[in-house]
């Protein structure tokens, strides 16, 4: 793990969003922090988490009127001596003022690298540092609530009690290799198994909690299909309250498929608009079929349109040639019959849910849109704990696997010093999802996603 002393040198960047706006907010970190900005502002105070009005000068010449506030090491973001200066947001006076603290020896900030500083300085894990991104990514009340989760620790509290098991476990185990002179079993494999079965239990839930918390951070994904001209594009723009897809009474108008997402009930969906299932020699349009299914499979929400006028023996052909295309199998499946307004008449639909709408002219939209919300279940309250990110899940299932030849060599009596070689595989990657265990690939590959200046 690197430290303080890996980082001599002082960064800089705006922190703000690109662009002119009231203020904007440079940020200054590294051991000379302070020196540099007194280089330029007078009045930087020495005393911590103060705020002082100053004056950004070049020489003689006045740039800006600033606030310079200073943060000191290790009570700041980074663990570094940090001066944060709020100028005004014009873009001429962000890059006048950003271009003369380089010139005075700070380093322009490669991305993410404050956020990469607190990480190394210990001010955060790298979960909690992941969770900034998702922070400033969230687009949904859902997705702020499991990253403000995560951000406060609440999944690496989670880690760290599954951690403590496995410490726990490799204690009793490595106490038995002690006394394997002896050939004695020190430790009752009944109550190691007992600590397996816990460890199971919850980093499978935390692997089955993938799907949802992915989906909620990405937008569920919904696809809506079915046979041309059923008013799929129609619903995608009522769902959307926009023209995005393009409605035409010709058949085949919709050859690819067409994604937009909207905010419904705090969670965010995103629509899928597929082209029409049916028979065709036209390969394009063959093509977009294809995309169809796939999109299906995909989806955690299939909504399949029916035109309200069909019968109940077309609706079964076409929902049998669906599932042979299509595993239904853990998907939300909504049967909709389109165009009510015009054919009233209800049709059985079996075992499979069926809501009766007319997109056109709005009839049960909202109840549609409930729905949705429901297929989701209960939002995530501050407490919850979901793998939202595919890096933690990779690493959960490694988990489970080194569990499951734990299990193996304690039910078959594999020596102890056998079986600790598999749980020490699962502290590795466990290790992985906070940081204790890493490598300068890993940490560009995270860090390299963030904006400048986080």
């Amino acid at each position: 793990m690197m430290s303080l002393q890996n980082h001599p040198d002082t960064i800089v960047a705006v922190s703000t969003p690109q662009g002119t706006g009231g203020i904007a907010v440079i940020r200054i970190s590294g051991p000379d922090a302070l020196r540099l900005a007194r280089q330029y502002v007078n009045n930087v105070s020495d005393e911590p988490n103060k705020a002082v009005f100053g004056v950004f000068r070049d020489g003689t010449q006045m740039l800006d009127e600033v606030v310079a506030t200073t943060f000191r090491a290790p009570h700041s973001y980074t663990g570094e001596d940090v001066v944060e200066i709020s100028c005004h947001g014009s873009r001429y006076i962000q890059q006048a003022l950003l271009e003369l603290l380089i010139q005075g020896g700070g380093r322009y900030a490669a991305p993410g690298e404050f956020t990469q500083r607190a990480f190394l300085n210990g001010k955060l894990d790298l979960s909690q540092a992941e969770a900034v991104a998702d922070l400033i990514e969230s687009q949904s009340e859902s997705a702020h609530r499991l990253a403000i989760n995560q951000l406060r620790g609440g999944f690496s509290r989670k880690l760290k009690e599954i951690r403590d098991k496995f410490v726990e476990l490799t204690s009793l185990m490595e106490l038995e290799l002690d006394f394997s002179d002896e050939d004695v079993e020190f430790a009752d494999r009944t109550a190691l198994r007992n600590i397996v079965d816990y460890l199971d239990s919850e980093v499978g839930m935390l692997v089955e909690s993938f799907r949802k918390g992915n989906a909620i951070k990405n937008g569920v994904p919904v696809a809506i299909i079915g046979r041309p001209n059923v008013g799929k594009s129609t619903l995608l723009n009522v769902l959307l309250n926009e023209d995005r897809a393009i409605v035409s009474d010709k058949a085949g108008t919709t050859r690819d498929t067409v994604e937009d997402t909207v905010n419904l009930g705090g969670v965010m969906f995103r629509f899928i608009d597929t082209a029409g299932i049916r028979d065709s020699a036209d390969e394009v349009e063959t093509a977009g079929i294809a995309r169809s299914y796939k999109a299906a499979q995909m989806a955690q929400v299939v909504l399949y349109l029916i035109d309200a006028a069909q019968d109940e023996e077309a609706t079964a052909a076409e929902l049998s040639a669906l599932r042979s295309h299509v595993s239904l199998e853990g998907k939300t499946f909504i049967l909709v019959r389109n165009k009510v307004d015009m054919n009233p008449a209800p049709v059985a639909s079996g075992d499979v849910p069926m809501l009766d709408i007319s997109a056109k002219q709005g009839i049960h939209i909202d109840q549609l849109r409930r729905m949705l919300v429901d297929s989701v279940g209960l939002l995530p309250d501050a407490d919850t704990t979901l793998l939202t990110n595919v890096r933690h899940y990779e690493a959960m299932t490694h988990i489970i696997e080194a569990l499951s030849h734990v299990r193996e060599g304690l039910e078959n009596h594999v020596p102890a010093d056998l079986v600790v070689v598999d749980i020490r595989d699962a502290l590795y990657h466990l290790g992985q999802i906070t940081g204790q265990v890493t490598s300068d690939e890993v940490l560009g590959s995270i860090f390299g996603r963030f904006c400048i200046g986080k």
